[in-house]
């Protein structure tokens, strides 16, 4: 059993960016129900359309992490917004974050480092309001990293989520500066070595999603948007 931490964020195009997020957000939650996978929404920021600027997976399973990594990086869409007055395609693009969530023992965090604020959180699905200040903030001083959880009744449990949350992000920072680097040598050896901006298209109109990295489409999106995903998820 694995788990790891997916992180949505709308990105260019404003409401209908974070239109686009919720549905992604959607696909992903029906897509791993199917596997049965167990999924929990951390915490999401809505927009004032109704979608949302950020959201953040739990989803543990077997093999979740070779199913999901492939989905990190810029995720375009080309659609005609539902606000839109004179059928115009609109170009939006939201983030995905894929993190490989380290076992608790791994997580050794130094208290110095860390500022812990309590705040207190709407209840599941924004129908009520938790009057005690339960939902944990957590901030890493040396990076600025903040994360943050409210899923959980209890604060003890909510900061447990917080700090593997954090560790994983962490990890990920590191790992990053790794492959920077590497970029960096691999630039001065042939010349370039930047990743693509986008790694994926949904285009609307023509019912496609293109996978950038492998110069492939598959014309069932609305399938695909049902949480279809088997077959466009990268296992490599």
């Amino acid at each position: 059993m694995e788990t790891i931490i997916l992180e949505i964020r709308a990105g260019t195009g404003g409401e209908e960016a974070a239109i686009f997020a919720s549905d992604i957000l959607r696909a992903y939650t029906k897509f791993a129900a199917s596997k049965r996978f167990k999924v929990s929404l951390i915490s999401s920021t809505k927009s004032t359309s109704g979608g949302i600027k950020e959201a953040i997976l739990e989803i543990s399973g077997d093999n979740v992490w070779n199913i999901f990594k492939g989905e990190s990086g810029t995720h375009r869409v080309q659609r005609v917004p539902k606000t839109e007055k004179y059928g115009r395609i609109h170009t939006s693009t939201i983030t995905v974050a894929v993190l490989k969530e380290p076992e608790i023992s791994e997580v050794s965090l130094k208290p110095k480092d860390l500022k812990i604020e309590h705040f207190k959180a709407s209840g599941k699905g924004g129908q009520h309001i938790n009057v005690t200040e339960s939902a944990i903030r957590i901030i890493h001083l040396p990076t600025g990293l903040t994360v943050s959880s409210q899923d959980e009744r209890s604060s003890h449990r909510n900061k447990e989520k917080a700090l593997r949350i954090l560790q994983a992000k962490l990890n990920d920072l590191q790992e990053q500066k790794k492959i920077a680097q590497l970029s960096d040598i691999r630039r001065q050896q042939i010349g370039k070595a930047k990743r693509a901006e986008k790694i994926k298209t949904y285009n609307f109109p023509q019912n496609r999603l293109t996978d950038h990295r492998i110069n492939k489409s598959w014309y069932n999106l609305e399938d695909i948007m049902e949480g279809k995903m088997e077959s466009v998820l990268l296992k490599n």
